[in-house]
């Protein structure tokens, strides 16, 4: 059910978008564009389109893929942290749902899928096009019982869920029941153990030269694994790298300002401020562009930012970015670029330490990197289905 649901446009506003829009398996669970179109798009991946006009905003971050994201160590999601545990408001969550969050979900995974659904810009629909965002619009949490009840109102949906849950009949389907499934997909489809590092790791493998200099690097000179570390390459933390600013960016609420403070959105500590959560590192050399907004083409680019943040913060070049054609937001796109103040706020804040590295140092760190693709796990388990149960159709 959840590999369905997940490829089913009946989850958007507007019938017309998916989790896979953003999530694709032919772009590896992320969707190749450093900002992604959601609402008023056409398309997948870097092909994705947009007619004239047909949306007033990017999709704020870039979209990460989904590997390994059912892990019991992923303690945060989203680039800024906003889905935690805690005991606050009674749901055992802090989400930006607050005390509304639905009771009963399982863990993170499942709370992380439910907000996809009501963002404005990626699946719910601008204000005005559907009953979604206009509940939505009203109170984060009332689009979702609107959902559930366009998916068990699908015979083939509503009986299915109504067995694997044991509920009475298909009435009983609750959006909770949907983030499970979606949550279960996601993390048996994307779990990715079986690179040539992990072959190596198991005395069953050798890796290439290029990818043991890089080891050494990466855990020695390189001072990657500071954190990138752990089996999953990431140490759940958030850090302050003076990734180029553009887009609409994600802010405080009252914060008119087209930037993206990161971490401090949700905190609000100062102390956050243009910290992101730090990726994780397996199969990385699938899910180009690279950074919380997808600034970077390469892995070359990344690691050489990472090496020296200032310098490459400074000869970062818009055309860098991977964004679909929208000329009408040109004028936006990169305005932030124009206040000196935040732009020296952003080179200002970092939490990493230059670091010389070499052309031939930065070829063998990427080598490295192949060394964490999967094997046959990159191709996922289930795949595309061939239709979903709401007829609607599937994005390929």
């Amino acid at each position: 059910m959840g590999q369905l649901l997940f490829y089913d446009p009946i989850l958007s506003g507007n019938r017309n978008i998916s989790c896979a829009t953003c999530h694709h398996h032919d772009t590896f669970s992320a969707d190749g564009l450093s900002l992604g179109i959601g609402e008023g798009g056409q398309g997948i991946g870097p092909k994705r389109r947009v007619a004239e006009g047909g949306i007033v905003k990017r999709v704020p971050r870039n979209a990460p893929g989904l590997w390994n994201v059912g892990a019991t160590e992923f303690t945060t999601f989203f680039h800024d942290g906003r889905v935690s545990e805690t005991a606050v408001y009674g749901t055992g969550y802090d989400s930006p749902a607050e005390e509304w969050l639905p009771q009963g979900l399982p863990n993170l995974l499942t709370v992380q899928a439910l907000f996809p659904l009501t963002a404005q810009f990626e699946m719910a629909g601008n204000v005005g096009e559907n009953e979604v965002i206009g509940a939505v619009s009203d109170r984060i949490d009332l689009g979702w019982p609107i959902l559930a009840k366009r998916v068990r109102t699908i015979p083939a949906y509503g009986e299915a869920l109504t067995e694997a849950f044991g509920l009475e009949s298909p009435e009983d389907v609750r959006i909770e029941h949907i983030a499970i499934a979606l949550a279960d997909f996601m993390n048996s489809e994307w779990r990715s153990l079986d690179a040539p590092y992990d072959l190596w790791l198991a005395g069953e493998g050798a890796l290439t030269p290029a990818q043991e200099r890089g080891r050494a690097l990466f855990f020695g000179k390189g001072d990657c694994a500071s954190c990138h570390s752990g089996p999953l390459f990431t140490d759940h933390d958030f850090h302050a790298i003076a990734l180029p600013p553009f887009g609409p960016g994600r802010t405080r609420r009252w914060d008119p300002i087209p930037r993206d403070v990161g971490r401090m959105a949700e905190t609000d500590d100062l102390d956050d401020a243009y910290r992101f959560r730090t990726p994780f590192l397996r199969n990385v050399t699938l899910t180009a562009p690279y950074g919380h907004n997808g600034a970077y083409p390469t892995l070359a680019g990344i690691i050489r930012h990472h090496a020296d943040p200032v310098q490459g913060l400074a000869d970062w070049r818009p055309e860098m970015a991977r964004l679909p054609e929208t000329p009408w937001l040109a004028a936006i796109d990169f305005v932030i670029h124009d206040d000196r103040a935040e732009m020296a706020r952003v080179a200002s804040k970092l939490d990493i330490a230059p670091v010389g590295l070499s052309d031939g140092d930065i070829a063998d760190l990427v080598a490295f990197m192949s060394a964490l693709e999967g094997g046959q796990s990159k191709y996922g388990r289930l795949g595309i289905p061939d239709s979903v149960p709401s007829g609607l159709e599937v994005e390929r």
